[in-house]
C-alpha cells in the first residue's frame, strides 16, 4: 500500500510541476554512495543493465505533440539484501547520451525506490527517448522492478502509462 501511495505522489508531484511551467528536477533520494574504491572491493555477483523505453513527447492528430515529464522508478523488490545502481543514462531518439543521472554509485536499501525525474519542458530526448540502467548485488537478489511513468496534462485531459524495462544483458555469478 505504501508503494501505491508513493506512486500516487510521484504522479500527482509531476502533475503539479508540469502545470507550474518550471525546470525543477528532483534530485535522487538520499542513498549511500560508494567511491571507486569501495566498488572495487566488492565481491560482485550478480547483475543486469536495463532498457527502459521513455517518451518526452507523443505524436498527436492536434498541434502540437503532446509533451510528457517522466519518472524513471528503480525499485529494490528483495526483502533482505542491498543493490547497488552503477549508472542511470539518459539517451534521445537518435540514440545519443543526453544525460548521466548519477555521479557515483548509489546503495538501494531492501524494499527501497530511486527516482530520476525528466520535466515536461525537456524534450532533448524526443519521442523515442530511453533509459539505460546497470544495477549490481554482492548477493543473488530478486530482480528490481524498473519502470518509467510518463505523465501529461493539456486543458481537462490528462494523460500517463507506464513502460517497463527489460534486460538486456546479465551479469551470472
Amino acid at each position: 500500500m505504501s508503494g501505491m501511495l508513493r506512486l500516487g505522489g510521484l504522479l500527482l508531484a509531476s502533475l503539479l510541476i508540469a502545470g507550474c511551467g518550471q525546470t525543477v528536477t528532483p534530485a535522487v533520494p538520499a542513498a549511500p554512495t560508494l567511491s571507486a574504491d569501495q566498488l572495487a572491493d566488492l565481491n560482485i555477483v550478480t547483475g543486469q543493465l536495463v532498457f527502459v523505453p521513455a517518451y518526452s513527447e507523443i505524436v498527436s492528430d492536434s498541434s502540437p505533440n503532446l509533451r510528457l515529464s517522466t519518472t524513471l522508478a528503480v525499485h529494490n523488490t528483495d526483502t533482505d539484501d542491498t543493490i547497488i545502481i552503477r549508472s542511470v543514462r539518459y539517451y534521445d531518439t537518435d540514440g545519443d547520451l543526453v544525460r548521466e543521472f548519477i555521479d557515483t554509485p548509489i546503495q538501494l536499501q531492501p524494499l527501497a525506490t530511486a527516482g530520476f525525474f525528466v520535466p515536461t519542458d525537456d524534450t532533448t530526448g524526443g519521442w523515442g527517448a530511453n533509459f539505460l540502467v546497470e544495477w549490481v548485488a554482492e548477493k543473488p537478489v530478486y530482480e528490481p522492478v524498473i519502470e518509467a511513468v510518463m505523465v501529461s496534462s493539456r486543458g481537462t485531459e490528462g494523460v500517463s502509462f507506464i513502460s517497463p524495462g527489460r534486460v538486456i544483458s546479465e551479469q551470472q555469478p
